[in-house]
């Protein structure tokens, strides 16, 4: 599976970003998608998730209420809308996949930059 992100920027508190995922290689019906962030000096931490077949939809507490993570089958393109962002959001974004039977994310794109300045 390639992932190939997109949509970061900078931003005001409070505004809304929209980060895409374009998938391509494998038929996604068997695979769970993620989105993860890095902060400088901080670990990379798990921000939502998307089942491809059935969109059950997994969120960190943080990101709870604030960011919505849904697929577009024909496209096959995972979204990361955020909303009410906070300076606390800045971080490198991350789309991963893995297949639904195994908890480790296998596949990465590469990241793309959200800054939320204050």
């Amino acid at each position: 599976v390639q992932l190939q992100a997109s949509g970061g920027g900078l931003v005001q508190a409070g505004d809304s970003l929209r980060l895409s995922c374009a998938a391509s290689g494998r038929t996604l019906s068997s695979y769970a998608m993620g989105w993860f962030r890095q902060a400088p000096g901080k670990e990379r931490e798990f921000v939502a998730g998307i089942r491809w077949s059935g969109g059950r939809t997994y969120y960190a507490d943080s990101v709870k209420g604030r960011f919505t993570i849904s697929r577009d089958n024909v496209k096959n393109t995972v979204y990361l809308q955020m909303s009410s962002l906070i300076p606390e959001d800045t971080a490198v974004y991350y789309c991963a996949a893995r297949i639904v039977t195994n908890l480790k994310y296998a596949y990465w794109g590469q990241g793309t930059q959200v800054t939320v300045s204050s």
